[in-house]
């Protein structure tokens, strides 16, 4: 064999071997890129499965049958009292608490406008219900843009049911229950839900002695859903919850929650 045909073979060799070097190095980077795309979007599909159940814990943590049952005694109530009026105005309330509740759970987010409507829905048959035992105020900041800025849903009315049922059913006399949504800026604004209950370090004595789990079940889920949403990086909700007689000389609790949308509006499917 020729010097120039060893060369030849030398150098065919050499682009052989880098050949099949950066053709194993491809098929090596395609099959971890497609693991690595899988994983994700198994991750990304666990957690859909995950917010799902959530939403539906949070549906069922809402539809309490305490709530329905106790709720249409009292629209029955009044219609025994042959207040006709009263008790349709009560009942066509209820009904649209009812629409409220499975039209939002099945929806990623809703304008704040929907959440106060829903919110003065379910105090109101509240009020019904406890016979006017209680007062509540809603501020809403008039710098709030209440039809373009959202929320993820079910997530107000479980805390405003904790006030009402373990805060101010508990308390001496009449209650009061304050709701104030607060622009922060353009994108972000903050809810403080404020009652004169007996606050939450006695509502959670008291829950335990009776070994009630709904509460816990709500609570549970509400934590958790919020944990979720922040970790999908599409909501950053900043939720604390003070026992006001720990702070002040004052009793109740005073929830507060800030929330933040991190997605843009054309990742949500219409």
């Amino acid at each position: 064999m020729s010097k120039g045909e060893i060369i030849f073979v030398t150098f065919f060799c050499i682009i052989f071997l880098i050949s099949s070097g950066i053709i194993f190095l491809f098929i090596t980077f395609s099959n971890r890129k497609n693991k690595l795309i899988q994983e994700q979007l198994e991750a990304k599909l666990n957690n859909q499965k995950r917010q799902h159940e959530l939403e539906l814990n949070a549906l069922r943590a809402q539809m309490n049958p305490h709530f329905v049952h106790n709720s249409l005694n009292a629209i029955q109530y009044y219609i025994q009292l042959n207040e006709v009026e009263k008790s349709e105005d009560y009942l066509a309330k209820f009904s649209k608490l009812m629409r409220q509740f499975f039209e939002y759970s099945r929806k990623e987010r809703i304008s704040v406008e929907n959440e106060i409507s829903l919110l003065k829905n379910y105090l109101d048959i509240e009020k019904l219900r406890f016979e006017d035992d209680f007062d509540f105020h809603l501020k809403i900041d008039k710098a709030l843009d209440t039809q373009d800025l959202f929320l993820p849903p079910m997530i107000l009315q479980p805390i405003l049911e904790n006030a009402i049922n373990h805060g101010i059913f508990h308390k001496k006399g009449k209650g009061n229950v304050n709701i104030k949504f607060l622009k922060i800026n353009d994108s972000s604004f903050k809810v403080q839900i404020l009652d004169d209950g007996i606050g939450i370090n006695k509502a959670k004595m008291m829950t335990a002695k009776k070994k009630q789990t709904h509460t816990e079940h709500s609570s549970f889920v509400l934590e958790e859903r919020l944990s979720l949403l922040k970790e999908s990086k599409h909501w950053d909700v900043d939720f604390t919850i003070v026992d006001r007689a720990d702070v002040s000389d004052k009793t109740g609790t005073k929830v507060t929650l800030i929330f933040k949308e991190d997605l843009n509006e054309d990742d949500y499917d219409h």
